[in-house]
């Protein structure tokens, strides 16, 4: 999964711009099936996960790996196109 990401820039930040709790991560950017002509200059696309919302998620240090885990496959799933539907079908929400 992470051998096809291309131009794609990880981030860590306390949280999301609205201060809740509520969104572990977020994907921002151009899914690979809504690209037409991509290439030299284009910004990354940014995948972000949310630091305190997940700290808040979890009792412990293993919670926190699995659910980080599911939150970066989750939002890699954006990257190829996947929506929120597909992506809870699948089990990754």
């Amino acid at each position: 999964m992470v051998d096809g990401l291309e131009n794609v820039a990880f981030i860590t930040e306390d949280r999301p711009e609205d201060g809740s709790l509520d969104l572990l991560g977020l994907y921002e950017g151009i899914d690979l099936t809504e690209r037409g002509q991509y290439g030299f200059g284009e910004l990354p696309d940014r995948i972000i996960l949310y630091r305190e919302p997940h700290l808040a998620a979890v009792d412990t240090l293993d919670d926190l790996r699995g659910e980080i885990h599911v939150t970066l496959v989750h939002e890699i799933g954006h990257y190829y196109g996947f929506d929120d539907d597909k992506l809870h079908e699948l089990g990754w929400a």
